[in-house]
């Protein structure tokens, strides 16, 4: 692995832990010598990543859509940041610079990248482990929401095993360095229905 894809808010929420998470995250990606790609922001946990990443002389790359670029206050002082035409042309060129995708806590954006990111690997689109950093417990709902999907006969189990959830980010890159994809099955087994 070289890069992880880092999903987050463009707000800071409303728990310093949330902060907290952002710079361990950043750190740990300085130690195991790991790139950061992410959405290219000066602003909320996006900024918080990115600047502590900066700060420890590690590789960042920023893709915005340039319709973004005065809402999120893009993050100028990268030596990498790619403004791109389109939300779309943004999530291809993360996932295609990334080796894994990890989300900590965000808003509907970063569900959305996240899912769309679950979706490609539900379909063999790519191979890359998939996380959430589950910082103060955030994503705890999300996890027993798509255990729910799985009993209702919504989700595969093994899907749902593809979403890797960690409490630290030591643990969360220590899964993906082991990461092996599951044999890919068809997502509905067409013989119970």
């Amino acid at each position: 692995m070289k890069r992880i894809c880092v999903y987050c808010g463009s707000s800071p929420g409303a728990r310093e832990e949330y902060r907290e998470g952002a710079v361990a995250l950043g750190r740990a990606l300085l130690d195991q010598g790991l790139g950061l790609v992410y959405g290219g922001a000066s602003v909320g946990l996006m900024g918080v990543v990115a600047n502590t990443v900066l700060e420890g002389g590690g590789e960042v790359i920023g893709i915005i859509p340039e319709n973004l670029m005065r809402r999120e206050v893009a993050l100028t002082r990268l030596d990498d940041l790619r403004v791109v035409g389109t939300m779309h042309e943004r999530k291809a060129l993360m996932a295609e610079l990334s080796d894994g995708f990890i989300a900590l806590p965000g808003g509907l954006g970063t569900f959305e990248e996240l899912f769309e990111t679950l979706t490609w690997a539900q379909l063999g689109i790519h191979a890359k482990p998939c996380g959430v950093l589950d910082v103060n417990g955030y994503y705890a709902s999300l996890v027993s929401f798509l255990a729910h999907a799985c009993a209702e006969g919504f989700m595969r189990q093994d899907h749902l095993q593809m979403l890797y959830r960690e409490e630290t980010p030591e643990a969360l890159l220590e899964r993906f360095r082991h990461h092996q994809p599951p044999a890919m099955k068809q997502w509905l087994d067409l013989e119970e229905t």
